[in-house]
């Protein structure tokens, strides 16, 4: 990936076992080549973290298994 990706225009969303509030979630979203864009749901205007798309696969992978 040369230069950072543009993440003005991305729209987020909250996990479906989010309790509807803004405590204690965090978002994703898709669009972006490579890697998902996570940020704290109390802080849109804060810091993201790009995880790398097959990272984060595996976590999601690990969270659905009981």
């Amino acid at each position: 990936m040369t230069g950072a990706p543009d993440l003005g225009n991305l729209i987020w969303r909250k996990s479906s076992y989010s309790d509807g509030g803004d405590n204690n979630c965090v978002e994703v979203a898709t669009g972006v080549f490579g890697v998902v864009p996570v940020r704290d749901s109390k802080v849109g205007d804060g810091d993201v973290v790009l995880v790398g798309r097959d990272a984060w696969g595996a976590f999601v992978r690990g969270v659905r298994t009981p």
